[in-house]
């Protein structure tokens, strides 16, 4: 493999943090009556944009802030 090593630590908590994140859509999705198996799914691609995704389109929370 060319170009440096990723080291174990780091893989651990980008690990946590997809993790947490997906735990984090798919229950909030399910509670509000959304599709939650598509975003705990989707929330392990990557962090944080699924979640800003869900919370501005899907949540719509900056309508709440009015």
């Amino acid at each position: 493999m060319s170009g440096e090593e990723i080291s174990f630590p780091l893989l651990i908590i980008v690990g946590v943090i997809l993790i947490s994140q997906s735990m984090f859509l798919f229950l909030d999705a399910r509670k509000h009556g959304h599709n939650y198996w598509l975003w705990g799914i989707i929330g392990l691609i990557q962090a944080p944009m699924p979640t800003l995704f869900y919370l501005i389109f899907v949540r719509k929370i900056w309508q709440k802030l009015d």
